[in-house]
């Protein structure tokens, strides 16, 4: 079995920056190559998007600042 913990250690920051920027790409590439999917995206309240992030910035944001 993959043990993705050990993987993931071995990357640096620019590492992972690459891998948010080519995920907002593909993203945006799929709303613009897609048409339901740009359908599916802007019916979306937008504070359910501002809740998707809050919630998953949190558990990062609380381990990086625990003393």
């Amino acid at each position: 079995m993959i043990n993705i913990d050990k993987k993931i250690k071995k990357l640096k920051s620019n590492d992972i920056r690459l891998i948010k920027i080519s995920s907002m790409a593909f993203i945006l590439f799929l709303i613009t190559v897609l048409p339901s999917f740009h359908n599916l995206v802007m019916q979306v309240n937008w504070l359910w998007y501002f809740a998707i992030m809050v919630i998953t910035a949190y558990i990062p944001l609380k381990k990086m600042f625990k003393k």
